[in-house]
């Protein structure tokens, strides 16, 4: 028996979305048919709707691009920096910060799975493989953490450039701080952090979770209402490992402007995105619940709230559109 055969082995025989038998998957990789048996579990239970058919064998809904560091690179635009590809990490994030000591600027890690993916405010990040995009870059900053404080914007700002210039999305916003909506349902996600002196200098990682694809299963394990882009854009999926260049391209063309330039830069293409203007809100923070509506950002990337015919400013207070 082929020793070493994995979950991932298994995936890449099942990726063109074709019916293989069992029979035909163990003369294949030299395996016996429990043993593909044990890894179609490992694949279901990490979310893959591995279907079975009596007959047929075992077959995907859809075919899955696995993600290739050679053809992300290959696509990618100069100046070159690393980019990593994992099967399964705990998270991008993490890994980045095991290795910025030692990470080039601009470094890129992507994974296929994340034990331990998260958003804003520590929500959990669900993508089995092949559904979705999980991808952190690092960038240094010689000013303190206080200077980033519209990062997260800019980089939102950049990730729907990306995607609207690849695929017609229709309805794409951005949603304040770190979100990315179609019809109010989340389909993408920013979240950075940062670590460095407080004036400086300080190293951020911005971590970038987008859905391709969501089952009926995962939907019920996301904590808010969300979307893929398969059912978002209004053309097929572009290619997987050329959409996460794409991505990696615009961020670090961002991340250089942002360094240069500050949020300012970011301030038109966000307005023309933000889908809290004009929005009434609810506002939860220290002082209880209060209520209002949304009037943009201000020069920080603060989110300005008109409450009683005043404007005030919110950075860490969770917001809500009224209903």
């Amino acid at each position: 028996m082929k020793q070493g055969f994995s979950a991932q082995d298994l995936l890449r025989q099942l990726a063109s979305g074709d019916a293989v038998s069992g029979e035909a998957l163990a003369g294949r990789l030299g395996i016996t048919r429990a043993a593909i048996w044990k890894q179609i579990a490992a694949l279901r239970a990490m979310g893959l709707p591995v279907q079975a058919r009596t007959g047929a064998g075992y077959r995907l809904p859809w075919a899955v691009e696995l993600l290739d560091a050679q053809a992300i690179t290959a696509a990618l635009a100069p100046p070159a920096a690393p980019v990593h590809v994992h099967w399964q990490l705990d998270s991008t994030q993490d890994e980045l910060a095991r290795i910025a000591a030692s990470a080039p600027d601009l470094t890129a890690v992507l994974a296929e799975s994340q034990s331990a993916g998260r958003g804003r405010r520590g929500r959990d990040w669900h993508s089995p493989p092949g559904m979705g995009l999980m991808l952190s870059c690092l960038k240094r900053f010689s000013s303190g953490p206080a200077a980033l404080s519209g990062l997260s914007v800019a980089m939102g700002v950049c990730a729907a450039q990306a995607l609207t210039s690849m695929t017609a999305i229709p309805g794409l916003q951005l949603k304040w701080p770190n979100d990315l909506v179609v019809s109010g349902r989340k389909l993408a996600g920013i979240l950075i952090e940062v670590d460095g002196e407080y004036d400086g200098p300080c190293v951020a990682r911005i971590g970038l979770g987008l859905n391709l694809r969501l089952t009926p299963e995962l939907q019920q394990q996301v904590q808010q209402p969300a979307t893929d882009l398969a059912t978002a854009c209004a053309a097929a999926l572009p290619d997987r490992n050329r959409l996460a260049a794409h991505l990696i391209d615009h961020l670090r063309t961002g991340l250089r402007r942002f360094e240069r330039e500050g949020l300012s830069a970011f301030a038109d293409g966000f307005a023309r995105l933000d889908s809290l203007a004009g929005q009434p809100l609810t506002i939860h923070g220290p002082q209880g619940a209060q209520h209002g509506t949304g009037r943009g950002i201000d020069e920080r990337g603060a989110l300005r709230v008109e409450i009683d015919g005043r404007i005030v400013t919110v950075l860490g207070d969770k917001v809500s559109v009224r209903r």
